[in-house]
């Protein structure tokens, strides 16, 4: 038989129901727990991540210029300023306000690679996509006319008035660089593997013109050979041109000279005067 227990009571005192007793400091961590999630989920002053800005397209272009804009990120405040990045690095900003920038001082018929990155707050976004503009090609008449030059020479005319090779290649050299735009430049060279020349050549858009003495074809006769001294009109026209060290300059030529000799004796021998017309092709060596 089960025998029930017992508890002693107190016959002056009513019975009370039993209760749990839970520790103050559970109850306290249990409250900071509570707040600290409700912070996290409601933190109104966190700010929005900085979105990168976006649609960068390009606008005008110049010979030395570009100019490109985008739209500011889709969220959030706006930037306080934006930086423009050329080739990933930082060369210039403008206000959070303005979604445009140009390019200056650049060169001509020449790719470059613009990004842009918002600021605020000191923190930046990444970057945008990058976005390649070239600037324009200037004219081929205002390229220089300068350096060295490999030319290729060949009698078009006047070949049976002439003794030994009908073509050949020489070297050349035109001075000075011009410090801006195209200029009047001094030629010079050997001709036919044998004789310096030097002459100016003026210019007049594309077309640099010249006229020197000196000798191409010498009288060949047995016993030997004497010089004649001709005149030699020159005439280039810029072929090519193409972007160097920031400058736009030459990249070939065509061209002739007139190769006009007199009548010429050296003791019993003499050569009859003739003409000739050359053709040219100058490339760089």
């Amino acid at each position: 038989m089960a025998v029930t227990p017992t508890v002693p009571t107190d016959p002056g005192v009513t019975p009370r129901r039993r209760r749990w007793a839970v520790p103050v400091a559970v109850i306290t961590t249990i409250a900071v727990l509570g707040l600290i999630a409700g912070l996290v989920i409601w933190a109104p002053w966190k700010s929005p991540p900085l979105l990168r800005p976006a649609g960068l397209a390009a606008d005008s272009t110049t010979t030395s210029s570009v100019a490109f804009h985008w739209s500011r990120p889709a969220t959030g405040p706006a930037p306080s300023r934006y930086l423009i990045l050329l080739n990933q690095k930082v060369i210039g900003s403008v206000p959070g306000t303005v979604t445009s920038y140009r390019g200056t001082g650049l060169v001509p018929a020449t790719a470059y690679q613009y990004q842009v990155t918002a600021v605020r707050d000191g923190k930046r976004s990444a970057p945008s996509a990058v976005l390649e503009v070239t600037t324009s090609d200037p004219p081929i008449a205002a390229a220089r006319l300068q350096g060295p030059w490999t030319v290729n020479l060949r009698v078009a005319k006047g070949r049976a008035t002439i003794q030994g090779g009908k073509a050949w290649i020489e070297s050349w050299q035109t001075k000075p660089k011009c410090r801006a735009g195209a200029c009047t430049v001094t030629l010079s060279g050997i001709t036919n593997w044998h004789y310096r020349f030097k002459m100016t050549l003026t210019r007049a858009g594309a077309v640099y013109r010249g006229k020197t003495k000196a000798t191409v074809f010498p009288c060949l006769l047995h016993p030997g050979r004497f010089p004649i001294h001709s005149t030699l009109t020159v005439r280039l026209t810029v072929a090519t041109a193409q972007p160097e060290n920031g400058a736009w300059v030459a990249g070939s030529w065509k061209g002739t000279i007139a190769v006009s000799s007199p009548y010429t004796t050296s003791g019993n021998y003499y050569c009859n005067a003739s003409h000739q017309m050359l053709s040219l092709y100058g490339n760089p060596p």
